[in-house]
């Protein structure tokens, strides 16, 4: 099978080599992070053959007694070749009890350089943060990006095309599938889903009533970019005949963030430069996922997909991403990347004046210099003399020209 690089993760990836940190690269599962790892692997082979490499792979059954941190420290030590460069590199890591201790002293030890990845933010920001701080660099791994989407199944950049990805996502696996065959992509994301609810929820929080959970993430597929509070969906909830605590609803949503299946979006004051953290908007990891909840009912979801489309490109380009609050008014998106800023409006149409004035005119309320964006589907883009200043994208371009 014909792999294709994912050469800025690869770089970026390589810039760290052999600087004294672990590396760990984390995403929801099925994203590639399996890829990256063998693509390092040959990159390592190629350019480093003063180099040995370790390759434990959890999730194959010749690495099935590696269950715990002695095991794994154990077995690492005896496959290292003294007077070699020696990289560890570990797939799924999170499936052996206890591996940050092993992690921590192979790196006191400095006895390798440790690449490993996982899928379950709960490990990587709580765990490692705590027991691994200062030691490691963390590279989130994302689906595919438009552009790779065009790369990955062959095609030309079209509006035909944009309609594929807007409807099945970003999943690097939809690569051995015909993408317009929707029963087998709707089988395969829903195999994805099932193996992450399973494994990165039930299972691991332990839950017993997983139909109200199931719910939930269908509730928040619905809802896909919106203000949500805790209060809302509990009354929501009641309507439909469940009954939970704000608590516990609470906990079931961090549940869903913490496998990387939703990411919570908090709210920044744009005057006032301050971070609202109480209520929050969410956006899902993979639309195809947040469509395969909903239906693949793209036509009455397309704003909300082409937001959260939006949002996934603006973090696969590196940027730190918030929704901006203003006094009379919102910007879908205040995007940072070290000095820079940009700020997103995203909607189908701007046809009507109250459209036009809503995302163009909270932009131009925005008194600073950075780039202001309006994103949409309208063919005919472009600026609008009354709004100088703002650009007028149509999607495809801005998922082609933002980096």
């Amino acid at each position: 099978m014909e792999i294709i690089i994912r050469q800025n993760y690869l770089s970026h990836i390589i810039t760290h080599l052999n600087r004294g940190m672990m590396i760990i690269l984390v995403g929801q599962r099925r994203v590639g992070k399996s890829f990256m790892l063998r693509q390092l692997h040959h990159w390592l082979e190629e350019n480093r053959p003063e180099g040995h490499v370790i390759y434990i792979n959890k999730e194959l059954l010749s690495f099935s007694h590696l269950t715990n941190a002695t095991l794994l420290y154990e077995y690492v030590v005896k496959s290292l070749i003294d007077n070699k460069e020696n990289y560890l590199l570990i797939d799924e890591v999170q499936d052996i009890e206890g591996y940050e201790n092993a992690l921590r002293s192979l790196h006191a030890e400095d006895r390798c350089q440790i690449i490993a990845t996982g899928s379950n933010a709960y490990i990587f920001s709580s765990e490692l943060s705590t027991r691994l701080a200062g030691r490691y660099i963390e590279i989130p791994i994302y689906g595919l990006s438009y552009r790779e989407f065009l790369e990955f199944h062959k095609l030309d950049d079209s509006d035909e095309s944009l309609k594929d990805y807007l409807r099945v996502g970003g999943l690097p696996g939809l690569r051995m599938y015909d993408i317009k065959d929707e029963i087998h992509v709707r089988d395969y994301l829903q195999g994805v889903y099932t193996t992450i609810m399973m494994r990165d929820v039930i299972t691991r929080e332990n839950i017993r009533n997983a139909s109200f959970i199931e719910n939930l993430s269908r509730f928040m597929a619905d809802n896909d970019g919106k203000l949500i509070s805790i209060n809302s969906i509990v009354k929501f909830m009641k309507s439909q005949g469940e009954k939970i605590s704000e608590a516990m609803l609470s906990s079931y949503i961090s549940y869903l963030c913490k496998a990387l299946i939703i990411n919570p979006v908090a709210r920044y004051d744009i005057h006032g430069k301050r971070l609202f953290e109480m209520i929050f908007k969410y956006y899902f990891a993979d639309h195809g996922l947040r469509n395969y909840l909903c239906g693949f009912d793209l036509r009455n979801s397309i704003e909300k997909v082409m937001e959260n489309v939006v949002y996934l490109h603006l973090l696969q380009q590196g940027y730190k991403v918030n929704v901006g609050i203003l006094r009379a008014g919102e910007v879908d998106f205040v995007a940072t990347k070290d000095s820079d800023t940009i700020y997103v409006q995203v909607t189908y149409l701007p046809v009507s004046e109250e459209t036009i004035k809503r995302e163009f005119g909270n932009l131009a309320a925005i008194k600073d210099n950075y780039p202001k964006y309006v994103v949409s589907m309208d063919p005919l883009s472009g600026g609008l003399s009354e709004y100088p200043g703002i650009r007028h994208l149509h999607l495809r371009d801005f998922l082609k020209s933002i980096r």
